[in-house]
């Protein structure tokens, strides 16, 4: 039986020494280790041998089984190490490629504007003033000087959901709120930015929700002059120091005396263009001194304070800041539109 076991030691190593990869080893491990392997077969039959004869054997034995799985964890090392360097050279990331830049969002343009215009008001002394969206007639017309038989609430065709109730077709009524909560002090200085709603058909210029930015200032001696350097200073902060306004006599029943403004044609310097139609200027937005009856609903007295007002569209001021010909874009969610926006 030694001679057996002599015999399978030098088969198993001469073997081993010529297998040639991880799958044949454990083929070999089973063969010769395993439990119907041929050292267990040849160990079987120590139950024949005599006392002095076992303990030798079984010596032997342990020997062989040792000298085998020396040699086994040798080659299943060496295997192992050449799989790991395999797959280290297989999945060697070349770091001299270009990486994959992730899709970031940014701001929207809308509000990239609506920020610039709050930052040139906040840098004048002015507060940001917010309300509801949905309004009461009350606060949306009547304490505006626009009472339920007034005319020119046909100019705001409205979205009503009772007959007091309605989503506010402009900004105006936080003005009233702002007034009516500070009880009758000044100053009053805020700007009352959100979305407003009307009844428009949606087309280039028109639709049905867009954004607003008003202000309102309150105080003794407040001068159209006021007004006029206020909104001069903020076009030049927006498009550019060459930039000129002037007002036209107009009419809002919540102003007297009104006016619209326009600015020096962006495109063209003033010099006459498509886009402004040959006059070189191009209208922005309403404004006016604060009308009596607009001041006494918000609890303050006509002969002691007078105030201005105004009101922008949002959506105008980014038609001309960035020259866009339809305000559809802002709405559509096209990335090829808004990705222009994304570093400016």
């Amino acid at each position: 039986m030694k001679e057996r076991l002599e015999a399978l030691r030098s088969e198993a190593l001469d073997r081993l020494q010529n297998v040639e990869d991880a799958a044949a080893l454990n083929d070999l491990r089973v063969h010769y280790l395993g439990k119907k392997g041929q050292l267990t077969e040849i160990l079987r039959g120590m139950g024949g041998l005599s006392a002095e004869e076992r303990p030798i054997i079984g010596q032997v034995g342990n020997e062989v089984r040792a000298a085998i799985e020396a040699v086994l964890a040798e080659k299943q090392e060496a295997f192992d190490r050449a799989e790991t360097a395999r797959r280290l050279q297989a999945e060697t990331i070349d770091v001299t490629l270009p990486g994959k830049t992730p899709s970031v969002g940014s701001v929207h343009p809308l509000n990239k504007v609506a920020q610039e215009i709050e930052d040139i008001f906040l840098g004048m002394g002015y507060t940001i003033a917010e309300g509801p969206e949905v309004e009461t007639d009350y606060f949306n017309f009547e304490a505006l000087n626009l009472p339920k038989d007034h005319p020119a609430r046909d100019m705001q065709d409205s979205f009503y959901i009772t007959d007091e109730i309605l989503l506010r077709t402009h900004t105006s009524p936080v003005q009233i709120r702002t007034m009516q909560a500070m009880k009758g002090k000044t100053p009053v200085k805020v700007i009352c930015p959100g979305k407003v709603y009307r009844r428009d058909d949606d087309d280039a210029t028109h639709s049905f929700m867009f954004h607003q930015i008003e202000g309102l200032v309150i105080g003794p001696n407040i001068r159209m002059s006021d007004l006029k350097g206020t909104l001069l200073q903020f076009v030049r902060e927006m498009y550019g120091p060459q930039m000129q306004i002037r007002l036209r006599p107009s009419f809002f029943p919540f102003t007297e005396p009104s006016a619209e403004v326009d600015v020096t044609c962006v495109k063209c310097g003033g010099h006459g263009c498509r886009m402004c139609k040959q006059t070189g200027w191009i209208e922005i937005l309403g404004c006016g001194m604060v009308h009596p009856k607009v001041l006494e609903h918000g609890g303050y007295d006509p002969a002691e304070v007078s105030g201005f007002a105004f009101g922008m569209g949002i959506e105008r001021i980014a038609l001309l800041k960035y020259e866009i010909d339809d305000i559809r874009h802002f709405y559509s969610n096209d990335l090829r539109f808004l990705n222009q926006f994304a570093k400016m």
